[in-house]
């Protein structure tokens, strides 16, 4: 038992790694709330799971170009210091929601304003986070941290969803605003102790060359090729989010709402607290398959199924099945990418794992005002694993990756070692 427990050396290691940690925690817990509310919101005042579903094309654009801009700026500037502006700017938009639910008769078009702009905050803030986490921890303790960072957006996930499921349906949809701009608060008091980040000598000032300096890098890495595509079919075919508010009423069980969505992070809380095995296992590329294939067909059998528990259980499969691609996924880019381009690659596999859901809401949403809401869940989770059965054909590399005598994540290690000697 205790080798299937958390490897909790990082936070025992590392005081910035605890602090960061804790920030992030508290953040995702609030950021879930708003998660849950938004989309309640907007099916409220429209009833149109179209509407719901456009939350993914307003945020995409954003999603894309500061995406790609916040890795540039996260390798050329204090990382420190774009997580906490960001972290602020997140909390002055949680305001302006709370303002919106809070009057006579709240307006439908700040709500894609603010949706859009959190996408643009957060395509800068997620490049920077990716990229410091390599820096205070160590280099062999770099699974370890990606299984408890893991850990602590599920534990988020889990309560965050629960909590916003009571709080919008018996206090309201302010009261779930209001905690989520408290959280923001709590998390940049954390963040303000650490240290600085700047830039590594090496890297590049902000540009489009350096952008595609770092996309020529992914293109000529095939398998961090991989792991992008597959994430990306897996999220833009199979993401069921923006229809689970109509998927409760269609069961006759609006009771579930908060319950459906903390079903997949539940899952992935249950792969992140059994996560010491993962330590163990080298061929990444081949668990990012096999995960994202599952993914897909514990998705389709949530569709199928009519009864609201087993629809339950099967997202809570789905949810694990998405942690574990996700921990690997971790591991082979934290583990092989430089530092000097850590930051742009950090935003282009910030649009692998977040352009995927945007575009899914927008498929989800279409498919279900064509074909039906359990038709639009159960089809994409079929055509999610049949995509990722095709990828895997197509991608040797991917396949054959193994931490142990991948030339990458040697030359990592021996920068890191020639780092710290240095330092």
């Amino acid at each position: 038992m205790a080798s299937l427990l958390p490897d909790l050396t990082p936070w025992r290691a590392s005081a910035e790694f605890r602090r960061l940690w804790l920030s992030g925690l508290v953040s995702n817990f609030g950021s879930f709330l708003t998660f849950v509310a938004l989309p309640v919101q907007i099916k409220e005042l429209t009833g149109s799971a179209a509407a719901v579903g456009a939350i993914g094309a307003v945020e995409l654009v954003p999603l894309i170009v500061f995406g790609l801009y916040g890795g540039a700026l996260a390798d050329a500037l204090d990382k420190r210091g774009l997580i906490l502006w960001t972290e602020a700017g997140q909390g002055v938009l949680s305001a302006a929601l709370l303002v919106n639910a809070l009057m006579p008769e709240p307006a439908v078009w700040p709500l894609y304003v603010v949706a859009a702009l959190s996408s643009a905050l957060v395509s800068v803030q997620r490049p920077a986070l990716d990229s410091l986490w390599p820096r205070i921890v160590k280099h062999e303790h770099l699974p370890a941290a990606a299984s408890l960072n893991s850990l602590r957006w599920t534990v988020g996930g889990v309560a965050g969803p629960a909590v916003a499921g009571v709080v919008v349906a018996y206090a309201g949809l302010g009261w779930a605003y209001a905690a989520d701009l408290l959280t923001f608060v709590l998390s940049v008091v954390l963040i303000l102790p650490l240290a600085p980040s700047p830039a590594s000598h090496e890297a590049a000032k902000p540009s489009l060359k350096g952008i595609w300096e770092g996309a020529r890098y992914a293109w000529n890495r095939k398998e961090l090729l991989g792991t992008y595509a597959i994430d990306l079919a897996a999220m833009f075919l199979a993401m069921p989010l923006a229809l689970l508010p109509f998927l409760a009423d269609e069961l006759d069980a609006e009771w579930s709402l908060g319950l459906m969505y903390a079903a997949l992070p539940f899952g992935s809380l249950l792969v992140s607290l059994s996560s010491g095995w993962t330590g163990r296992v080298y061929r990444h590329g081949r668990m990012v398959v096999l995960a994202a294939a599952l993914w897909g067909v514990a998705i389709a059998a949530a569709g199928m199924v009519g009864n609201v528990w087993l629809v339950l259980l099967f997202l809570t499969v789905a949810g694990g099945c998405d942690m574990v691609s996700g921990i690997y996924r971790g591991i082979m880019w934290n583990q092989t990418i430089p530092d000097e381009l850590r930051g742009r690659l950090a935003g282009i596999e910030l649009l692998s794992y977040s352009v995927g859901p945007t575009l899914g809401q927008v498929r989800a949403g279409g498919f279900a005002a064509w074909w039906g809401v359990r038709a639009s869940v159960w089809s994409g989770g079929l055509l999610c694993a049949g995509a990722i059965g095709l990828l895997a054909l197509c991608l040797p590399k991917l396949m054959t990756y193994d931490a142990r005598t991948s030339e990458h994540a040697r030359s990592v290690r021996a920068q890191r070692e020639a780092a710290a000697t240095k330092a």
